[in-house]
């Protein structure tokens, strides 16, 4: 009998891409300089892997720097019949165009996943302007004077 289309044993087996890995020789330099530093760097699982390594520290760092600069939280009292949205770390490394690596990343994200519908989305927000958006309200602004 044939695998389900979609049974994720069969899916991990196979690529779902026709080039899985191609060979070097059927590539630039550039991108095989490029395809080795992705393999050169690990990226940390865990927050206590992360402070293991000064370079994932210090992207730890900055990213708490940034988020006080920013006011992205204030202090407030919890009230008894309200839960706290956790909160977890998601690291990840930048690349330059020619495959050098260009910083560490490290980002506080909250668990979205833990609220509950209806009852504390409204307390929760992130205000993101897009720079289309400015453009728009520029563009209105200028028009109406």
């Amino acid at each position: 009998m044939s695998p389900k289309r979609y049974d994720p044993e069969y899916e991990s087996q196979r690529s779902r891409y026709p080039i899985d890995r191609p060979d070097d020789e059927q590539l630039s330099q550039t991108a095989v300089a490029f395809n080795a530093s992705l393999y050169s760097s690990t990226i940390p699982k865990t927050t206590e892997e992360a402070l293991q390594e000064p370079k994932w520290k210090q992207a730890m760092d900055e990213e708490i720097i940034a988020l006080q600069k920013n006011r992205t939280w204030e202090k407030c009292r919890l009230s008894s019949d309200k839960k706290t949205v956790g909160c977890k770390w998601v690291f990840s490394v930048k690349y330059h165009a020619d495959g050098t690596i260009e910083r560490y990343k490290a980002r506080l994200v909250a668990k979205g996943y833990t609220q509950t519908y209806k009852v504390d989305y409204s307390k929760t927000f992130s205000p993101v302007a897009k720079i289309d958006t400015i453009r728009v309200l520029f563009s209105v602004a200028a028009n109406k004077e």
